[in-house]
């Protein structure tokens, strides 16, 4: 995971934002590949759907209008591969540990990186800057402790497609924050997006019901 973030920071910073998300936003299809050769779970043509939907949906609402730079669109490449690795061994690690055990594990390896940067990297933050650090924190936090219990109860396979909502949620943050107003492809983008995790939902829900059946 902090080579996911390393690399992901690094490749925004000459990115723009639809190259950076559409290219980062693969992550859920390796997830889904992954899972099949890491968890050995078996992954339906319904989860297939949703997330090459998911996919498609993305692609769209980013609208990528230039190709990006090789070296850059290789790191964030790496990073969403990185991502999807880490929610495969988050998925191994749940069986034997604990949420808060893997954030505070996560947590250190991240401030003992952090800590060895400071002497280069550091700058005096004003009040403001302080309150949006501790709110990102608090954020940040409460964000990982849910995404961790999430892989504890559900196959990773079944929560990648889910993962494409935060598009949905970067487009109302961008509307509520900076008042802007996505265009008509972004719209489009998030129906989709939208509609592979209802396909998603109602192919679990009718595998459940059906493996409910045979076992009565």
């Amino acid at each position: 995971m902090l080579t996911v973030w390393m690399l992901f920071y690094s490749s925004a910073r000459y990115l723009g934002l639809a190259e950076l998300t559409t290219l980062y936003f693969s992550a859920p299809i390796m997830v889904m590949v992954l899972s099949i050769f890491v968890l050995k779970e078996k992954v339906g043509a319904g989860r297939w759907i949703a997330c090459a939907v998911g996919f498609v949906g993305v692609v769209v609402a980013a609208n990528p209008a230039n190709s990006p730079a090789w070296l850059p669109a290789t790191l964030c490449i790496i990073a969403g591969f990185c991502w999807a690795r880490s929610t495969i061994l988050i998925r191994l690690i749940s069986k034997s540990e604990t949420t808060l055990t893997q954030m505070y594990a996560t947590s250190a390896l991240f401030g003992i990186a952090c800590a060895l940067s400071l002497p280069w990297l550091w700058k005096n933050p004003d009040a403001q800057g302080w309150l949006l650090m501790i709110a990102v924190g608090l954020v940040s936090t409460s964000g990982q402790y849910l995404l961790y219990e999430g892989f504890r109860h559900a196959p990773a396979s079944s929560l990648a497609p889910v993962e494409y909502t935060g598009l949905n949620w970067a487009f109302i943050y961008g509307y509520a924050i900076w008042t802007e107003i996505p265009a008509i492809n972004v719209f489009i983008g998030a129906v989709l997006i939208v509609a592979a995790s209802l396909v998603l939902v109602g192919w679990e829900r009718r595998s459940m019901r059906t493996a409910k059946e045979r076992i009565g």
